[in-house]
């Protein structure tokens, strides 16, 4: 099938990887990926090595201390 004048080729598969620098997209994409990958097995990694209280902090107690802060001023604004 030809394609018309005003038509442009699709993009997809092996016709994608010709001419104009595609070498170096791939080359970027494959670099990329790759970093990603390594982020992503960083984070596992330190998750996984955090003590067990840093893991899951205790709301309750934060927010015992923002009462108590919020009680203290007006304990002295009363007197």
């Amino acid at each position: 099938m030809q394609l018309k004048r005003w038509e442009s080729p699709r993009r997809e598969g092996r016709n994608d990887k010709g001419r104009g620098g595609s070498a170096r997209q791939r080359q970027l994409k494959k670099q990329q990926q790759m970093l990603r990958k390594r982020l992503k097995e960083d984070k596992k990694l330190e998750k996984d090595n955090k003590p067990d209280n840093l893991k899951q902090p205790d709301k309750s107690n934060k927010t015992r201390q923002g009462e108590e802060n919020l009680i203290f001023p007006l304990i002295f604004s009363l007197s």
